[in-house]
């Protein structure tokens, strides 16, 4: 989580005054993470508006626009980083338990 939370990896370009509607700049990243940040973004109730786009194929960035209710944009923003880790992490548990059934020797007659 230190990376999401680096503020050399996001910018901020609009910001409303309530805090309620920005636009993040996420540099290094294309559509592979800004559709699962979009993606887990919409799934948030206290969201009204998320999208994302790269402003050109040869610009290692995205535009991630965010719009909520009542909630801080940031706030949601790193929700929505925190939910797609503990995703991430029960996915690898799940990879390595059938890792672990596939790979213990079996005893016959069992």
């Amino acid at each position: 989580t230190t990376l999401f939370r680096s503020k050399q990896w996001y910018q901020r370009r609009v910001r409303a005054p309530d805090d309620l509607c920005s636009t993040l700049v996420l540099h290094g990243e294309d559509h592979t993470l800004g559709n699962v940040v979009r993606h887990m973004l919409i799934k948030n109730p206290e969201v009204e508006f998320a999208g994302y786009s790269v402003p050109h194929p040869s610009e290692n960035k995205i535009n991630l626009r965010i719009q909520t209710y009542e909630t801080p944009c940031l706030a949601v923003m790193y929700r929505a980083l925190d939910d797609i880790t503990s995703v991430c992490d029960h996915v690898l548990e799940r990879i390595d338990a059938a890792d672990k059934m596939w790979t213990e020797p079996k005893v016959e007659g069992s």
